[in-house]
């Protein structure tokens, strides 16, 4: 649809807007890139979504059945109707007819259409692979776990409809149409797969240049698109000389060419319609950064995290490598099979040699990508390379608890001897190579501690911007006055994602410090930052902001609610929402949130405990109490609702009940540190000084340089007179805080046997 701005033509006094570009179709492509289109034709793209027919239809729907935990599956036709007989929404037995096929292989997966315009994805899925490698079987994608009609995970429950959890990605032109006053989905699509214009964009200014252009073609129009993605693959990497062991890049590619991919190959949530594929990623996406669970600590692939983020970390993208330069983008395949396409760039004689491998040619360890691109299997059987062609550091996997390249093919061994065999080629020197896990690992590990390390890294323009960014959220816990300064001139930083994340350190400051450092930010040429600031300054009264930024503020406050509005299916933007009205003291507006969010997931805990806390900031603790009562109906084992309900019963003076509460939420939730300093300061306040000692003990162990666990042993142990373990502790607190003044006293009081 071509969209007009403007008056009508007529009135030639006003200037018309250009139309938008507009979807045209590959049919209108084919005929002048027939070459591309057949290299398309078949791949996981073309193949990303079709209708089910005898030759789509890669799974076996001839009667055959399958079990799992109890409940018996059968894949059947009816004509030429593909169905599937499974326990449905109500936990009963059903047949439901395949309205799609999802995917190729490893996998297919299968779309069941509901009322409301929703599809689902059956969890129960197709092994496409040959028999002799596993497959052509039925597998089901959950099997290690129980999972009926109830839970949010079932096959028909919020997490595996396809209208809010892939349809972005999987097809052309995608317009979600969710309607929040009726919870139903009217999608729509312009291609049903991922075709031409998901890439290039709306073809329409295109094809008009097409038939206007004249050659040679200008290199700086775009071809009539909002970004070119040229990626002149073949003649931008040189060897700079001879006996160099790698080759340069003569100039950068445009960000356009990579962020096209970023968009769908990235672990992130959307914050705009990508109406223009190569736009920069944070005015579309909001990046995951590298922290638990979707990575390991030293930034290693754990969860599913779709290579993006992977890449950004690599020594290859900092070099100026492209997803292009190594993927032919039409077909998706790579450009040459095996080593052949790093010799593109590596020299073979210095890297394709058992002097860099140490292994024998031709065998697996001789393979770049067995020690460079370590896999990890995803959706049970489909094996993904870790994009951050990292050099194999056994030694750090011992430390840091992450993968080691090594043992994943010497899976009798253990990392120490991987390190050992490092150590007799290279000598030790291998091992003082810059690595950013052990610093990202003690941000979750140090505590406080941690803090300077982390400022470093955060401050380094020699790290991957990813990097950085993680670094500065590590920080976010542990913002102190000493480190605003620091934090301001971050939030200049060149790339978004540093300012992103650089904002949630503000967040925490006063008032007046927030107002300075973020406002300036409200006018970033970036959405995601744009948005970040307006939600950061959110509750702070207008009048503290200066004239010149209000507007600017209602804005892009505006822009956020607006985010979160276009993902009203999503839980998880309802309760952004709730939280945005509770600080800004529109507490109707906060329930009514939360109780949108809970009716998309009843199990959806933080919810449960936001909800509970808006009637509380209102004085409402009955009605706090009675929320958290129903959630934990659902959720029986939530640390968090035992927490917040424990301290709700605190507040009602049911000291009996608050003690057991927090101490449930202590023991379910081990790693969150607060939760056993609550219940240890409960349990002194109940007089039970011991047992609050031994749960402090044991969560420091856990949680080393906890300013709050370890304040609160010196100060349990000097008044039950054990001034040796308060002293012990009130030095390693000096360590955590080794500029603090009031520490600074407190050892030295201790030390004179005060």
């Amino acid at each position: 649809m071509l969209l007009t701005c403007g008056k009508a033509a007529a009135q030639s006094a006003v200037t018309e807007k250009p139309a938008a570009p507009g979807y045209i179709g590959r049919q209108a492509c084919t005929a002048c890139h027939a070459k591309e289109a057949e290299a398309w034709r078949g791949s996981h793209h073309d193949l990303a979504m079709q209708e089910p027919t005898s030759v789509t239809v890669l799974g076996d729907f001839s009667g055959t059945s399958f079990k799992s935990h109890g409940i018996v599956s059968r894949f059947f036709k009816r004509g030429d109707t593909f169905y599937v007989n499974t326990d449905g929404p109500d936990g009963k037995l059903a047949d439901f007819p395949i309205k799609y096929v999802f995917g190729v292989t490893p996998l297919q997966q299968y779309l069941v259409e509901f009322s409301g315009g929703r599809l689902q994805a059956l969890s129960i899925a197709w092994d496409s692979r040959p028999k002799s490698a596993g497959g052509q079987r039925w597998f089901h994608l959950f099997a290690k776990e129980k999972i009926d009609h109830k839970d949010s995970l079932h096959w028909t429950g919020i997490y595996q409809n396809w209208n809010l959890q892939c349809a972005e990605c999987h097809s052309t032109g995608l317009r979600k149409g969710y309607d929040a006053a009726t919870n139903s989905y009217h999608t729509n699509w312009r291609e049903l797969n991922v075709s031409c214009e998901a890439c290039h964009g709306p073809g329409s200014r295109h094809a008009d240049w097409a038939k206007t252009a004249t050659k040679p073609y200008k290199v700086d129009d775009n071809n009539g698109f909002a970004y070119s993605t040229a990626s002149r693959w073949k003649d931008a990497w040189r060897f700079p000389e001879a006996g160099a062991r790698t080759a340069r890049r003569d100039r950068l590619a445009a960000p356009a060419v990579s962020n096209t991919c970023a968009a769908c190959h990235a672990r992130r949530s959307t914050i705009a319609a990508r109406d223009q594929p190569g736009a920069p990623l944070a005015d579309t996406h909001r990046l995951a950064l590298l922290t638990a669970p979707n990575y390991h600590a030293d930034g290693q692939q754990r969860e599913e995290v779709y290579t993006w983020g992977s890449f950004l970390q690599s020594k290859m993208f900092q070099q100026g490598v492209t997803c292009m330069d190594c993927h032919e983008p039409h077909g998706a395949k790579t450009r040459a099979p095996g080593n052949a396409l790093c010799l593109r760039c590596h020299d073979a004689a210095i890297f394709d040699s058992p002097q860099h491998h140490f292994h024998k040619t031709g065998e697996a360890g001789a393979q770049c990508v067995a020690c460079h691109m370590p896999t990890q299997n995803y959706m049970v059987i489909d094996a993904r390379h870790d994009h951050s062609l990292r050099v194999p550091r056994p030694d750090l996997a011992q430390k840091l608890g992450s993968p080691d390249a090594c043992t994943q093919c010497h899976a009798d061994k253990k990392p120490a001897w991987a390190a050992a065999a490092l150590d007799g080629w290279l000598g030790r020197q291998w091992r003082q190579r810059p690595n950013s896990g052990p610093v990202l690992h003690a941000g979750t590990t140090q505590g406080v501690k941690a803090a300077p390390s982390l400022l470093a890294l955060a401050q380094s323009s020699a790290q991957p911007p990813l990097v950085r960014a993680t670094a500065a959220q590590l920080l976010v816990p542990h913002m102190r006055p000493s480190l605003l300064q620091s934090a301001r001139e971050l939030l200049k930083d060149p790339d978004p994602e540093v300012r992103i994340a650089v904002l949630g350190m503000i967040e925490p400051v006063d008032p007046i410090n927030r107002v300075l450092a973020a406002s300036p930010l409200l006018t970033d040429s970036v959405r995601g930052v744009r948005i970040e600031a307006a939600r950061v300054l959110a509750g702070v009264p207008e009048t503290r902001l200066p004239d010149s930024r209000r507007e600017a503020y209602r804005r892009a406050l505006d822009e956020y609610i607006v985010v979160q509005q276009e993902d009203a299916d999503w839980p998880t933007a309802n309760l952004n929402m709730g939280n945005l009205y509770l600080r800004l003291g529109r507490f109707d507006e906060a329930v009514a949130a939360y109780r949108r969010a809970l009716k998309l997931d009843p199990q959806f805990a933080s919810a449960w405990v936001n909800l509970a806390d808006a009637w509380r900031v209102q004085g409402r603790e009955i009605e706090a109490e009675t929320t958290l009562r129903a959630g934990l109906v659902k959720l029986p084992r939530s640390a968090d609702l035992l927490h917040a309900l424990g301290l709700t019963q605190v507040r009602k003076g049911d000291k009996t009940a608050a003690l057991e509460s927090l101490a449930q939420a202590a023991r379910l939730a081990p790693e969150r540190s607060r939760y056993a300093y609550v219940w240890a300061v409960a349990l002194h306040s109940a007089g039970r000084s011991d047992e609050a000692l031994k749960a402090l003990r044991e969560a420091d162990k856990r949680h080393p340089y906890d300013v709050s666990l370890l304040g609160t042993l010196v100060s349990i142990e000097r008044e039950t007179g054990d001034a040796h373990a308060a002293l012990a502790h009130a030095r390693k607190l000096a360590e955590a805080l080794p500029d603090d003044p009031q520490v600074k006293a407190l050892v030295a009081e201790l030390s004179r046997g005060k």
